[in-house]
């Protein structure tokens, strides 16, 4: 029917060990017939972890450092890390619910490779053109609780343009996107239950959004902005502290450099009086040198001495 969706989410699905067949699992507790050409298959990244040897014991806080490449903010014991998918999640993904005590889950080694083998095998067994979405659970800035998102995807659009259209009112749309893989990935959570041991679901609905036989996709991993792409490098109080310490490796989550400008603009709300110069640089009297290099830093720019005054250069690509 037009504008219906429906979600199917299987019980009695087995516990999944290491060597796991998941297609095999996926389609017992589906029924192969089903599965039909334009269905959606969303499965937790949880079941394919255990698929995939992904379970390990040891200390907890040990792999949190090893799954992460930066702390983006940290209060008390939660830390929001961004992993070594490039995913920013609290203690990088690593889960210790639904397994035996003293086991640690680790993410998928590469969510879109897991996604793509298992189309891949439906397609074989089935015959059936699917897409497949391997979701998790994360939080999102300034709003409680978590929701599911997609970590892996194949044969599925997983993001929508709506820029160019015009909606019923010919109002030109600019940067409407929607992520449609993150929103199956809510919808299906509604389904399976956080407690419900239904780690697969079948969506059906939405066939505009499974790619032709043979084309995967970007992926999920086309969702995650890229290192100094997002607004919110760090947190605040980390933003703080790395712009204070000026380490160059911390420079990149900052974002490139503004332009003079703009420097102009943020030395002034500090209280700093500065001049653009018309080869592109910034010059302000030395009296607060400190506080330059704070700012100066975290747009983007370097301090150096010029005579009397302080002379700033964008960083060099």
């Amino acid at each position: 029917m037009p504008g219906s969706l429906s979600i199917l989410a299987p019980d009695g699905v087995p516990e999944v060990v290491a060597g796991d067949d998941l297609a095999a699992v996926l389609l017992t507790a589906l029924a192969p017939e089903q599965v039909a050409d334009g269905d959606v298959l969303v499965v937790t990244s949880k079941i394919v972890s255990k698929a995939e040897g992904r379970v390990v014991t040891g200390d907890r806080e040990e792999w949190i450092g090893r799954e992460t490449t930066r702390v983006v903010a940290q209060r008390g014991a939660t830390r929001i890390v961004r992993n070594r998918l490039g995913l920013t999640m609290a203690a990088a993904g690593i889960d210790s619910s639904n397994v035996a005590a003293g086991s640690i889950v680790l993410l998928p080694e590469d969510p879109d490779a897991s996604a793509r083998a298992l189309r891949r095998t439906v397609a074989e067994r089935v015959g059936a053109n699917v897409g497949v979405v391997v979701t998790d659970t994360a939080g999102r800035p300034w709003r409680e609780g978590q929701t599911d998102i997609a970590i892996g995807a194949a044969g599925i659009t997983v993001l929508e343009s709506f820029a160019g259209r015009v909606d019923g009112h010919g109002n030109e749309l600019a940067v409407t996107a929607p992520a449609v893989a993150d929103e199956v990935a809510g919808a299906v959570e509604l389904a399976q239950g956080k407690l419900g041991a239904r780690p697969f679901a079948l969506v059906r609905g939405r066939a505009d959004l499974v790619l032709p036989a043979g084309e995967d996709g970007p992926g999920a991993a086309s969702l995650i902005r890229a290192e100094g792409a997002d607004l919110f490098g760090y947190g605040a109080r980390e933003a703080v502290l790395r712009a204070v310490a000026g380490c160059d490796e911390d420079r990149s989550p900052f974002g490139a450099p503004v332009s003079a400008e703009e420097l102009v603009d943020a030395l002034a709300r500090a209280g700093i009086t500065a001049q653009g110069s018309p080869a592109g640089e910034v010059r302000c009297p030395t009296d607060r040198r400190v506080a330059v290099d704070i700012v100066a830093f975290a747009h983007g720019w370097v301090v150096t001495e010029f005579g009397t005054d302080l002379r700033l250069q964008p960083v060099s690509p």
